[in-house]
Order: structure tokens, then C-alpha cells, then sequence
């Protein structure tokens, strides 16, 4: 075995192509009977291409490896029989030639035999390289925005000629300002701002759902406000708790907020009119960068929700209502948040709204006469 080896003898060293080479004479090519896998039936030559980045050998080499232990552990110089006729000598040598580059087989000159190596301290070994490579990787990758912040300073700071173009376009009729968001969400790459208060139609929410989750799959992010409201239609959770799947974040923002869509930082849609029938496509990155600030402020004060976490059938009423009648079980205002998937501050902005309407000075009180005890304020 490897024991076997004298300290003195050096060990083999890779030639430029990566095999290792071997005294003349010392090593021919193996050639024998045929080598058969762990079900017993002949190797398919070259299923599994060898690897040099990661050190993996090719299936035929896995198998010769085996074929070797089956054999005791080492295989003659002048004599291996490991593989058959179907593969060339030169084929056999060389499958040979990459286990010893690999490390799971050594020569041994002294015995005129290959020993084969434990794969246990073979994947030691190329697992530290490999993590001393990923290592390397991940500190080139770290230094190189400030290796290059020289030169991105100096692009910046090239003069450009005024962009008197950049004017919003108006587009009319909600079937052609869908197509014309449709065509920019396909060539969406980054990312898709979305503001969206009150409630959309079905038909909208799955003509959205197929172009965000396109949109998603490309590599681009997705972050979506909407309003509380959202969480009491059937329709609107269940297209937020699939986005949400494919990677999308979709927060709920108890205020007014106006509608918005923001594709890639370098176009805008906004509704033009209230009837929602008008819309303007801006690309002046003035105007694109003050709304991007309003949607981030928005996003800042949104609240998350645990989408997959909401109870179906409390998605019939309004939320106030749902926080109500959880106090009237007697569940706490933390309880009330943790059931809804809300924070507590949203909830007690509702239990504040409650109290207003039942003339409940306590919380105690407000579910008390929400059970029924003294009417209604």
C-alpha cells in the first residue's frame, strides 16, 4: 500500500496536462477483463466528462478506481487487469493516469505496482483548495468596486449633452396602457416598483402574476405596496402569497398612496387622470428619481406580511372588523398581530378606530361590549 513508499522517494509531479507521468517501462497500459459497476453490469465509457477544476473523475475512472480495490488494492505495473478490450490501451492509460493526477491512485516503483489512496483524505485535500480558491474569489469580488470607483468617478463626470427628449408620454384606454406596461415588464431586467392601493380585478391580478413571475425568474426583484384592503379579498392574497413564492416582497401600507409603477429606475407610469383611462409613461430622470424617493419612504413605513400564514376565512371582512372580533374573543392586541400577520402598531391604529366607535375607554371595556355587554357605544 502507500506505506509502502520510502520517505526518500519523491512524490509524482503533474505534467502540464495534469496526468502524472511514469518511468518508462514502469507503467503500460492496463488492459484485462472487463470492469463492472455496483449492479454488476458494464460501465458506459465516458458518462460523467472529468472535471480538473473540482478534481471529480470521469465515471470510467470512478470505476477503474474500483476495480482496483476489488483487486486488493493495487494493480501491477506489467500486468493490471482492470478494464477489456472495448477501450483502447491508450484510453486505459489514460483513465489511469487521471486517477493518479486526481490522487486516488500512486505509483509505486519499488513494488512495480499502482496503490490505491484513501478518497477520504483526497477530498480533504481538494476541499481546502477549493475553499482557499472560493476564498480568493469572494476577496477579488469585495475589492473590486473600490478598485474600479477611480474610473466609475471619472465616467460620471464626463459631460453629456442635455436630454431635451426625455418628455412623458400619454397613453389612453386601460387596454393599451396594460399592453404598453406589458412590453416594458418583458424587458424588465432589475427591478419593478409597483404602488397599488385599493383592490385589483382577478383578471388584472393573473395577467400580473404571469408577467411578474416571468419578470422574477430573469434575475429582476420585485417590491409592490398595497393597501390594507388587500388582505380582505380572497383573489389579492392569494396572488400576493404566490409572488411572494417565486421571491417577490409585497408589504401593506395602512395610508393614502397614489398609484405607481417604476421599471428598471429609467421609466415611470402614473395615472394621468382619475378615472385611471389616462397614463403617463415619464422617463426624465429628474422626475423618476423624486418618485422612486416617495415609493422608498412609503416602503420604509409599510408593514411585512407573513402572506402564507393568513387564515382563508377571515378574508371575507374588513380588517377592523377581523381585529375586533379577535378582542372579542379574548385574544390580545399581540395575539390579534401575530393571527394577522400584522405589526402591533397597525393594530392598534384599528383598535383606536374601534374604541372611537364603541366609546370604549379600555381594551378590556371595547371587548366587553363588542361580546355584547352594554350595546353599542
Amino acid at each position: 500500500m502507500a506505506a509502502d513508499h520510502p520517505k526518500s522517494e519523491p512524490d509524482p509531479v503533474p505534467s502540464a496536462t495534469g496526468t502524472v507521468p511514469s518511468a518508462a517501462g514502469t507503467a503500460p497500459p492496463l488492459a484485462g477483463t472487463v470492469l463492472s459497476g455496483p449492479d454488476g453490469g458494464p460501465c458506459d465509457p465516458g458518462s460523467r466528462p472529468y472535471d480538473p477544476d473540482t478534481g471529480l473523475p470521469e465515471e470510467d475512472a470512478t470505476r477503474l478506481y474500483l476495480a482496483v480495490l476489488a483487486a486488493g488494492g493495487r494493480i501491477p505495473f506489467d500486468a493490471p487487469s482492470a478494464l477489456g478490450p472495448e477501450l483502447t490501451p491508450e484510453r486505459q492509460h489514460a483513465l489511469l493516469e487521471q486517477l493518479v493526477a486526481i490522487g486516488l491512485v500512486l505509483p509505486n516503483p519499488i513494488d512495480h505496482c499502482y496503490v490505491a489512496v484513501s478518497p477520504r483524505a483526497v477530498a480533504e485535500r481538494l476541499g481546502a483548495d477549493l475553499r482557499s480558491r472560493a476564498t480568493r474569489l469572494l476577496l477579488d469580488a469585495n475589492r473590486l468596486p473600490d478598485a474600479l470607483d477611480p474610473l466609475a468617478r471619472a465616467y460620471d463626470a464626463v459631460p453629456r449633452p442635455a436630454d431635451r427628449t426625455a418628455r412623458a408620454v400619454y397613453v389612453d384606454g386601460q387596454e393599451d396602457i396594460r399592453l404598453r406596461i406589458a412590453q416594458l415588464v418583458s424587458d424588465c431586467r432589475l427591478e419593478l416598483l409597483s404602488a397599488q392601493p385599493g383592490l385589483r380585478p382577478p383578471a388584472v391580478l393573473e395577467l400580473a402574476h404571469t408577467q411578474d413571475r416571468r419578470m422574477l425568474s430573469r434575475g429582476a426583484t420585485l417590491r409592490a405596496l398595497y393597501q390594507p384592503v388587500a388582505l380582505t379579498e380572497e383573489s389579492a392574497v392569494r396572488h400576493a402569497t404566490s409572488m411572494s413564492g417565486h421571491g417577490a416582497q409585497l408589504r401593506i401600507l395602512d395610508e393614502p398612496f397614489l398609484r405607481l409603477i417604476v421599471i428598471d429606475r429609467r421609466i415611470a407610469v402614473i395615472p394621468a387622470t382619475e378615472d385611471h383611462n389616462r397614463a403617463a409613461f415619464v422617463e426624465d430622470p429628474a422626475a423618476i428619481a423624486y418618485l422612486v424617493a416617495g415609493f422608498e419612504r412609503d416602503w420604509a413605513r409599510a408593514e411585512q406580511v407573513h402572506w402564507h400564514h393568513l387564515d382563508n376565512r377571515t378574508l371575507t371582512r374588513t380588517i377592523t372588523d377581523r381585529v375586533g372580533r379577535l378582542l372579542a374573543q379574548g385574544l390580545t392586541q399581540r395575539a390579534v398581530a401575530t393571527r394577522l400577520g400584522l405589526s402591533e402598531r397597525t393594530v392598534a391604529g384599528h383598535i383606536s378606530r374601534l374604541r372611537d366607535l364603541y366609546g370604549a375607554g379600555t381594551l378590556f371595556q371595547l371587548g366587553w361590549l363588542m361580546r355584547g355587554g352594554g350595546g353599542h357605544g
